[in-house]
Protein backbone atom coordinates (compact mmCIF):
# COMPACT_ATOMS: atom_id res chain seq x y z
CA UNK A 1 0.00 0.00 0.00
CA UNK A 2 2.71 2.32 0.97
CA UNK A 3 4.43 1.55 -2.49
CA UNK A 4 0.86 2.86 -4.12
CA UNK A 5 1.11 6.08 -1.81
CA UNK A 6 5.28 6.73 -2.82
CA UNK A 7 4.31 6.76 -6.71
CA UNK A 8 2.67 10.04 -7.56
CA UNK A 9 -0.89 9.36 -7.79
CA UNK A 10 -2.04 12.27 -7.31
CA UNK A 11 -0.46 13.97 -10.53
CA UNK A 12 -1.86 10.85 -12.04
CA UNK A 13 -5.03 10.60 -11.63
CA UNK A 14 -5.40 14.88 -11.49
CA UNK A 15 -3.76 14.85 -14.96
CA UNK A 16 -6.24 12.21 -16.60
CA UNK A 17 -9.32 14.14 -14.64
CA UNK A 18 -8.39 17.54 -16.24
CA UNK A 19 -7.87 15.64 -19.67
CA UNK A 20 -11.22 14.00 -19.22
CA UNK A 21 -12.42 18.20 -18.03
CA UNK A 22 -10.83 19.77 -20.86
CA UNK A 23 -12.12 17.24 -23.55
CA UNK A 24 -15.57 17.23 -22.26
CA UNK A 25 -15.90 20.82 -22.38
CA UNK A 26 -14.28 21.77 -25.17
CA UNK A 27 -16.55 18.54 -27.17
CA UNK A 28 -19.63 21.12 -25.60
CA UNK A 29 -18.63 24.07 -27.48
CA UNK A 30 -17.57 22.91 -30.16
CA UNK A 31 -21.37 21.01 -29.97
CA UNK A 32 -22.99 24.34 -29.11
CA UNK A 33 -21.34 26.36 -32.06
CA UNK A 34 -22.24 23.85 -34.65
CA UNK A 35 -25.47 22.59 -33.19
CA UNK A 36 -28.38 23.86 -31.46
CA UNK A 37 -27.87 21.56 -28.94
CA UNK A 38 -25.86 21.10 -25.50
CA UNK A 39 -24.62 18.23 -23.39
CA UNK A 40 -26.04 19.22 -20.52
CA UNK A 41 -24.10 16.59 -18.46
CA UNK A 42 -21.02 18.23 -19.33
CA UNK A 43 -21.38 20.68 -16.31
CA UNK A 44 -21.95 18.11 -13.50
CA UNK A 45 -19.39 16.12 -14.58
CA UNK A 46 -16.22 19.35 -15.12
CA UNK A 47 -17.73 20.68 -11.83
CA UNK A 48 -17.43 17.49 -9.67
CA UNK A 49 -14.18 16.80 -11.22
CA UNK A 50 -12.81 20.25 -10.25
CA UNK A 51 -13.46 19.11 -6.59
CA UNK A 52 -11.61 15.90 -6.99
CA UNK A 53 -8.47 17.83 -9.05
CA UNK A 54 -8.55 20.35 -5.80
CA UNK A 55 -8.25 17.81 -3.16
CA UNK A 56 -5.86 15.99 -5.44
CA UNK A 57 -3.61 19.05 -5.38
CA UNK A 58 -3.95 19.48 -2.02
CA UNK A 59 -2.19 16.28 -1.21
CA UNK A 60 0.43 16.32 -3.30
CA UNK A 61 1.14 20.01 -1.80
CA UNK A 62 1.14 18.78 1.60
CA UNK A 63 3.49 15.58 0.28
CA UNK A 64 6.13 17.80 -1.63
CA UNK A 65 5.76 20.38 1.25
CA UNK A 66 5.06 23.21 -0.92
CA UNK A 67 1.16 23.92 1.10
CA UNK A 68 1.05 27.56 1.74
CA UNK A 69 2.58 28.76 4.81
CA UNK A 70 3.42 32.54 6.82
CA UNK A 71 7.31 31.42 5.91
CA UNK A 72 8.56 35.09 6.84
CA UNK A 73 6.77 34.88 10.44
CA UNK A 74 8.14 31.08 10.69
CA UNK A 75 11.79 31.17 9.54
CA UNK A 76 11.83 34.15 12.35
CA UNK A 77 11.16 32.40 15.20
CA UNK A 78 13.89 30.25 17.03
CA UNK A 79 14.29 26.40 16.75
CA UNK A 80 11.30 25.53 19.44
CA UNK A 81 9.19 27.98 17.76
CA UNK A 82 9.20 26.85 14.51
CA UNK A 83 9.21 23.34 16.11
CA UNK A 84 5.55 24.45 17.86
CA UNK A 85 3.71 25.74 14.95
CA UNK A 86 4.32 22.80 12.81
CA UNK A 87 3.08 20.20 15.21
CA UNK A 88 0.35 23.05 15.97
CA UNK A 89 -0.35 23.00 12.06
CA UNK A 90 -0.20 19.26 11.82
CA UNK A 91 -2.75 19.39 14.40
CA UNK A 92 -4.95 21.67 12.83
CA UNK A 93 -4.36 20.00 9.47
CA UNK A 94 -5.55 16.58 11.09
CA UNK A 95 -8.61 18.01 12.71
CA UNK A 96 -9.80 19.79 9.43
CA UNK A 97 -9.58 17.11 7.74
CA UNK A 98 -10.63 14.59 10.21
CA UNK A 99 -13.30 16.31 10.00
CA UNK A 100 -13.98 16.51 6.77
CA UNK A 101 -13.85 12.78 6.76
CA UNK A 102 -16.02 12.29 8.96
CA UNK A 103 -18.56 15.01 7.70
CA UNK A 104 -18.29 13.45 3.71
CA UNK A 105 -18.54 10.26 5.29
CA UNK A 106 -21.69 10.99 6.71
CA UNK A 107 -22.70 12.85 2.97
CA UNK A 108 -21.83 9.23 0.91
CA UNK A 109 -24.36 7.29 3.65
CA UNK A 110 -27.34 9.57 3.89
CA UNK A 111 -27.01 9.63 -0.41
CA UNK A 112 -26.44 5.65 -0.71
CA UNK A 113 -29.50 4.95 1.47
CA UNK A 114 -31.74 7.87 -0.14
CA UNK A 115 -30.64 6.07 -3.34
CA UNK A 116 -29.79 9.85 -4.46
CA UNK A 117 -28.68 9.90 -8.21
CA UNK A 118 -27.19 12.59 -10.47
CA UNK A 119 -29.25 14.75 -12.43
CA UNK A 120 -27.85 14.74 -15.78
CA UNK A 121 -26.14 11.33 -16.04
CA UNK A 122 -28.58 9.40 -13.53
CA UNK A 123 -25.77 8.06 -11.97
CA UNK A 124 -25.66 7.86 -7.89
CA UNK A 125 -24.18 10.58 -6.22
CA UNK A 126 -22.18 8.97 -3.92
CA UNK A 127 -20.32 8.11 -6.79
CA UNK A 128 -18.85 11.62 -6.69
CA UNK A 129 -18.82 12.62 -3.14
CA UNK A 130 -16.72 9.62 -1.79
CA UNK A 131 -14.36 11.10 -3.25
CA UNK A 132 -14.33 13.59 -0.36
CA UNK A 133 -13.45 11.53 2.56
CA UNK A 134 -11.74 9.07 0.37
CA UNK A 135 -8.98 12.23 -0.81
CA UNK A 136 -8.93 13.81 2.71
CA UNK A 137 -7.80 10.61 4.28
CA UNK A 138 -4.95 10.85 1.37
CA UNK A 139 -4.04 14.44 2.57
CA UNK A 140 -3.64 13.45 6.30
CA UNK A 141 -1.42 10.54 5.34
CA UNK A 142 0.63 12.65 2.85
CA UNK A 143 0.97 15.14 6.01
CA UNK A 144 1.89 12.47 8.66
CA UNK A 145 4.55 11.69 5.81
CA UNK A 146 5.49 15.05 5.18
CA UNK A 147 5.95 15.02 8.73
CA UNK A 148 7.92 12.16 9.19
CA UNK A 149 10.44 13.08 6.74
CA UNK A 150 11.18 16.55 8.28
CA UNK A 151 11.42 15.59 11.43
CA UNK A 152 14.00 12.62 10.66
CA UNK A 153 15.63 15.48 8.65
CA UNK A 154 15.45 18.29 11.10
CA UNK A 155 13.89 20.49 8.23
CA UNK A 156 10.99 22.24 10.43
Amino acid sequence: MFRFLDAHFEELLGSFLLAVMATVAFLNVIVRYCTSFSFAWTEELTVNFFVWVTLLGTARAFREGTHLAMSIVYNSLPKKGRLCCYLLACAITIIFFGSLIYTGSLEVRDEYELESISESLGIPVWWYTIATPLFSLLIIIRMLQRAWQDFRTGNF
